[in-house]
């Protein structure tokens, strides 16, 4: 399990407001971009777009998908052909990782969010950044990681509440401002040998599974079959024995399993939303219990179980159902095999040659009124999802175009 839940008390990091440590980073991201993540190339395209928002001296937001652990440094390269720096909305384990960590983010002009909690700070913090429109604020409304770049979950809320805020505050400006939402989209391309790129993995899964290599099976039926098998094995954890059936159903039965129990316990019902939202709302009901109980230490011990529950829960939610039908392209199984690698070493290697295109939306005037909700939630949410689900199917039809987003 990956630490993304940090069991102390949280304080709220603020991000740095000078231009010299921007400055000096900036040059290292197509670097950073290559070395670190196989990246060749990033084709940002709709930057003009971005520059009259810089130009008109607009409060701007950016809300992107989050895909792939690359997605701050690829903004950055859309920064650099702005000629902006940004200010950058980051969850709080991040700075917690390491030293260096909690030294290199501010000065890159991050700042902290806590996702297990109502962070006031972190998001007054967000308001006056988005208000003083020095640097455009980017956030991923998506709140996690999810490595698949064809479906988009579902988009947190907060990202509207911070900019009607803002929008609020610029408003009673002499002269007033505005503020205005820059949805971005970005499509990873992988341009090397599949097969070559991802057996070695495949193998590597195979002998933790004690099987022999299953070369001689097509890939995306060895693919499948150690899916299965990986799923198999946390059914057997779970549930007792392999179900049956088919696997969409099979993994949202687990999900169930996993998060039923708990709800019940922790909020004595059932939870609403998708696994993202649900996970979300039981981590707020089980971390105050870590960082502030001194109570028995089985107690500490079967709340640490139920986190590794929760995170097993919302990495099975990013294998998306229909993601391998009715052909899936080679970024989904490519992605796909990431996956399988993350869940079972907590680490994914990188895999060259990649590329990106990162599109920028049109600008969405945020009005500083509260708007009436639909069944979707805040309108504002809805329009930047539409935005964000037309890019990317407008750039998946232009390199796949016989897929679809799911």
């Amino acid at each position: 399990m990956q630490k993304i839940v940090v069991v102390k008390p949280y304080r709220f990091v603020p991000p740095h407001h000078g231009n010299f440590w921007p400055g000096l980073l900036r040059p290292l991201v197509p670097l950073y971009l290559r070395y670190f993540y196989g990246f060749s190339s990033v084709t940002c395209r709709g930057v003009d777009r971005l520059r009259a928002s810089l130009q008109a001296g607009h409060g701007i937001m950016l809300t992107a998908n989050h895909c792939r652990p690359a997605d701050p440094f690829i903004i950055g390269a859309l920064a650099g052909e702005a000629h902006c720096y940004l200010y950058i909305m980051a969850s709080w384990h991040l700075f917690m990782q390491n030293s260096f960590y909690g030294w290199i983010l501010p000065r890159g002009g991050a700042f902290s969010i806590y996702r297990e909690g109502v962070d006031r700070e972190g998001l007054k913090g967000a308001v006056r950044l988005l208000t003083a429109a020095r640097r455009p604020l980017l956030i991923f409304p998506e709140g996690v990681l999810t490595r698949h770049n064809d479906r988009l979950n579902h988009l947190m809320e907060g990202s509207a509440i911070i900019a009607r805020a803002a929008a609020r505050q610029r408003a009673g400006l002499a002269p007033p401002g505005r503020v205005v939402v820059h949805p971005i989209a970005i499509r990873y391309l992988f341009d090397g040998d599949l097969e070559a790129t991802v057996a070695p993995v495949l193998e590597e899964i195979e002998a933790r599974l004690t099987w022999q290599r299953q070369r001689e099976l097509p890939l995306l039926q060895r693919v499948l079959k150690v899916g299965q098998a990986m799923l198999a094995l946390k059914e057997i954890e779970y549930l007792g024995e392999p179900q049956s059936g088919a696997i969409a159903l099979r993994v949202q039965h687990l999900i169930d399993r996993l998060l039923f129990p708990l709800e019940e316990e922790l909020l004595n019902a059932r939870g609403a939303g998708d696994v993202i939202q649900r996970v979300k709302t039981l981590r707020k009901a089980i971390v105050p219990d870590l960082t502030t109980d001194a109570g028995p230490r089985k107690k500490q011990e079967r709340r640490e179980r139920h986190l590794a529950d929760l995170y097993l829960a919302q990495q099975l939610s990013n294998y998306p159902a229909g993601y391998f039908t009715p052909a899936p392209t080679p970024e989904r199984i490519l992605e796909t095999v990431e996956r399988f690698e993350e869940d079972m070493t907590d680490r994914a290697r990188v895999h060259s040659p990649m590329r990106a295109l990162v599109d920028v939306g049109d600008a969405i005037e945020v009005s500083p009124e509260i708007e009436q909700e639909g069944s979707e939630g805040d309108p504002l949410m809805g329009e930047i999802r539409k935005r964000l689900t037309d890019l990317l199917a407008s750039s998946l039809a232009e390199v796949h175009p016989s897929a679809r987003m799911l």
